[in-house]
């Protein structure tokens, strides 16, 4: 049952819709009116008159050190001969699309092939691209990737303008000449063939769902319009999304369209002979396809053939005798109350699962050809996961040969030669490994797997590329503590700080959460959290009771609250809609745990949050303002009312619930920290952050959050707009700086200002 079927019915056989509070701060909601603009400006004004000061000007060009690092690791993503990066640096600030070869990648300082200038592409045709990726047409046996579609934002937002460009010529294709270039919309593209695209939009006329996203799938031949192009597929307005891809993978060539009817709902359909032929399972099943076969990951238990299958296993089915009705599943992953699986990636012939215990990494490699013990699969443990640290291994091209798995291949190398030289083979069943940690800077690894010889799968692989240190790491430790939920749910949190902390309540402490959309927050090495927050210093204090004088530095936390993926789909069910509380209750007792340990106090603890993560913290600071100092609330969702009206809101029922629904408004406005708003209350300092171009959560909810508490003469209350970066409120390395540089110093100012 829907929750508009759930509504009750008045007398006029339409649900019945919760009246709205006043809102004195509507007017507010016109992102780009010259009033709104001008009082955005004035805001920000009176913030940066605030925060940039000298101790600012410092950190930002500390913080832009670190993410304009020319040391720090390219990413690559391989198609056909060629390795693939996009990098943005102080000299590059919107980016260079590069490639170069793996001989060239491997030797430490590659030659890159410069595809595409976006700073030159900006300033040529006047308009602030952002890249947002590219997605290759495969092309015919023996030939090279040539033709790509390139996603650019004008404006860093989610909707994108889809250009055909030429790899080999480094040029877009003229849509003069026929080249694909699909106006600004959200959506999304995939080709069908060399001279077809299947597009979801919203541009040319084509509807869109509530939600704003593309309600309609086509199929766009080379020099027509999306107006007037074949209609394949439609989802009601009332619908999260639709979306439209093929599967190229020779032999195995698949259409697909998705029914996303909320944000944890969705059908999947396989077109054959003309027909949409809809997979048969539960609309809170994931599925995905790989080759021969068909993945499912429910997000509650599933009863299929005779069998119960708790929520977050694995099971894998072989596609075709799915369609046809089998139901023998393979049971490939179970979870348990330490264990989860995040995702996973198929190389040509193994499939790696990414786990989390107790928040650790865990990388298991399964072989279909193998029977297992405790899965279906032959499953074999990578040794390559050191405790509270975060690894993911994922394939380099699976789509490439495999090596020779026949150990009698003279190679020429006695068997030394290292994995990378195993491109002329094939990089099928390559995989690259990342590994990083709060106080391990991030590596790259690359690895090769095989069948072993005495059974299971063996790897070998060579480190890569390592990131530089940005501060001294050897003098902070990570510490896993669990705190105590109000229910008695053990809550687990990463503590970094000093090897030499005092625990007397007197440490600047911030605290980061997020809890939502089962969401995972893992440990993670931030060269600007290290410089902006662990190694900066209070001032000198005469210390306590005698102590000699002494100097702190910060203490960085990271909450595992529910609400997230870390336990899996039932961590994140655990909190959903009227149980939204125990995500905020859980961040609130490890606050207080924080302070019974004697790491911090109410004046030294602040916490930061952004979009999901700013309702998390915006709840901190309406419901539990007696735990915070200072609260640092980025492109926040606060005005739970009408969430659904503004911009991508209305997709976000799922997780919150519908406030036009009167049973539902009734738990909601228990966490709408617009609505929670009191007078006399003792509220901590607080900074509101957005953008105006986030086309997802959009700026109006800070605005008419930060418009209310300043009316009613709250002190400390700062907001600032950026106006472009999109949802993330940067769109460039400078940007990002100047982003963080204002929250890390907001909060220092608020928590380390007072004497220590």
């Amino acid at each position: 049952m829907t929750t508009a079927e759930a509504a009750p019915l008045p007398a006029s056989g339409r649900p019945a819709t919760a009246p709205e509070p006043v809102d004195e701060n509507i007017w507010l909601e016109e992102i780009y009116g010259e009033e709104q603009l001008a009082w955005v400006r004035e805001q920000n004004a009176r913030t940066e008159e605030l925060l940039e000061d000298a101790e600012y000007t410092a950190l930002e060009s500390s913080i832009l050190e670190v993410l304009d690092s020319t040391d720090r690791i390219a990413m690559v993503g391989k198609h056909g001969r060629f390795y693939y990066n996009f990098w943005k640096d102080r000299h590059n600030p919107k980016g260079l699309w590069r490639r170069t070869t793996w001989d060239s990648y491997r030797g430490g300082t590659p030659e890159w092939e410069v595809l595409l200038d976006v700073d030159a592409l900006a300033a040529a045709e006047g308009e602030e691209w952002v890249f947002h990726g590219a997605s290759f047409l495969r092309p015919a046996e023996g030939e090279p990737h040539r033709r790509a579609l390139l996603a650019l934002s004008p404006d860093g937002g989610d909707a994108n303008r889809y250009r055909e460009f030429d790899v080999e010529s480094r040029t877009f294709v003229d849509p003069a000449d026929g080249g694909f270039d699909l106006p600004t919309a959200k959506g999304n593209a995939s080709w069908l063939d060399a001279d077809t695209l299947l597009v979801a939009s919203t541009a040319e006329g084509l509807p869109s769902t509530t939600s704003s996203y593309a309600r309609t799938g086509v199929k766009l031949p080379r020099g027509g319009s999306l107006a007037t192009a074949e209609r394949l597929f439609e989802v009601p307005e009332d619908h999260m999304m639709a979306l439209v891809a093929h599967d190229s993978t020779p032999g195995f060539e698949r259409t697909f369209a998705v029914d996303w009817i909320s944000f944890f709902e969705k059908t999947t359909s396989v077109l054959r002979d003309g027909q949409w032929v809809e997979l048969d399972v539960p609309v809170d099943v994931n599925v995905s396809a790989h080759r021969e076969w068909l993945l499912f990951r429910p997000q509650k238990d599933w009863t299929v053939g005779g069998a119960t299958h708790p929520a977050g296993s694995l099971l894998a089915a072989r596609f075709e005798e799915f369609l046809a009705g089998g139901r023998d599943l393979a049971v490939l992953f179970t979870p348990d109350e330490h264990t989860s699986l995040q995702s996973w990636s198929w190389t040509r012939d193994f499939l790696l699962l990414n786990l989390l215990r107790d928040v650790s990494s865990e990388i298991r490699v399964l072989d279909p050809q193998q029977p297992g013990t405790d899965s279906a699969w032959g499953s074999t443990l990578l040794d390559a996961c050191p405790p509270l640290h975060d690894v993911n291994a994922y394939a380099v091209d699976d789509e490439d040969a495999a090596g020779s798995d026949d150990d009698s291949v003279d190679d020429g190398t006695d068997g030394a030669a290292p994995v990378a030289e195993a491109e002329a083979p094939g990089a099928g069943n390559d995989f690259w490994l990342i590994a990083t940690g709060f106080t391990t800077p991030s590596t790259l690894t690359r690895g090769t797997l095989k069948r072993a010889a005495s059974g299971g799968v063996e790897s070998t692989h060579e480190v890569v590329r390592s990131s530089p240190s940005f501060f001294n790491e050897a003098a902070y430790e990570v510490q896993q503590h669990f705190a105590v939920s109000r229910d008695g749910t053990r809550v687990p949190y990463f503590q970094v700080a000093a090897k030499d902390l005092v625990l007397d309540g007197q440490n600047p402490t911030q605290l980061s959460g997020y809890g939502g959309f089962e969401i995972s927050r893992t440990p993670a090495y931030s060269g600007a959290v290290g410089r902006a927050w662990l190694e900066r210093r209070t001032g000198e204090s005469a210390g306590l009771n005698g102590e000699a004088p002494h100097t702190r530095g910060g203490v960085y936390v990271v909450a595992n609250i529910r609400g997230g993926g870390e336990y899996g789909p039932s961590w994140h069910r655990a909190a959903l809609q009227d149980k939204r509380h125990r995500a905020y209750e859980d961040f609130a007792a490890v606050a207080a745990d924080l302070i019974s340990r004697g790491v911090t106090s109410r004046d030294r603890l602040g916490c930061v949050g952004g979009s999901n993560g700013g309702l998390l913290v915006g709840n901190m600071l309406t419901q539990y303002p007696e735990l915070f100092g200072a609260v640092s609330c980025g492109v926040p969702l606060l005005d739970m009312r009408r969430y659904t009206k503004l911009s991508a809101g209305y997709s976000w029922i799922a997780e919150y619930g519908d406030p036009d629904v009167p049973e539902q408004w009734e738990f909601i406005k228990t966490f709408s920290p617009y609505h929670l708003l009191r007078d006399g209350v003792d509220y901590p300092e607080a900074f509101i952050w957005t953008a105006t171009s986030d086309d997802r959560v959009g700026p109006v909810q800070a605005r008419k959050m930060a418009a209310r508490m300043q009316a009613m003469g709250i002190p400390n209350v700062w907001f600032h707009e950026a106006l472009e970066g999109g949802h993330a409120g940067a769109s460039d390395n400078r940007q990002a700086a100047a982003l963080q540089s204002r929250s890390q110093h907001f909060l220092w100012r608020a928590l380390a200002g007072r004497g220590a």
